[in-house]
């Protein structure tokens, strides 16, 4: 492993006992860019809730990957085929995902974050598709 790497891997495990926990309970309000991803473990089968960052676009969410495509809670929504995401209070169920351009991804954010997301260059973007294909909850309870 690279320095780099290692450097973050660190920066990555001290983000996920300190800033997620806080995302995670901002996610669970009806405000907000975050929502949380429910995914399942594609090794050990277990539950996960992941806190990330969406724009909402027509009948889709956008997920701004902040870490890259190459984060364990997103291999195991494609190994999956699909995950459910908790937002503003509502389960939706996701059972497409596509990646965007950075200029497509950015689009489905509010204007100020999308300039913030330009400023910082963030490059890697996904549209998830919700199931029934309109954007209204099929569930109210988490899974």
């Amino acid at each position: 492993m690279t320095l780099r790497q290692q450097i973050r891997s660190r920066f990555l495990i001290i983000l996920k006992h300190t800033l997620n926990p806080l995302t995670r309970r901002m996610a669970r309000t009806n405000v907000g860019p975050f929502a949380i991803v429910q995914h399942v473990g594609r090794r050990s089968g277990k539950h996960y809730e992941t806190p990330i960052i969406l724009g909402v676009a027509e009948n889709s969410f956008v997920v701004e990957l902040t870490y890259g495509p190459d984060v364990d809670w997103y291999k195991n929504v494609q190994a999956a085929g699909g995950c459910a995401i908790l937002w503003h209070g509502r389960v939706y169920q996701i059972d497409h995902m596509e990646p965007l351009d950075a200029e497509t991804g950015r689009m489905a954010f509010p204007r100020l974050a999308r300039l913030a997301l330009h400023v910082m260059n963030m490059q890697h973007f996904v549209r998830m598709t919700v199931r029934s294909s309109r954007l209204t909850p099929e569930s109210s309870e988490e899974t």
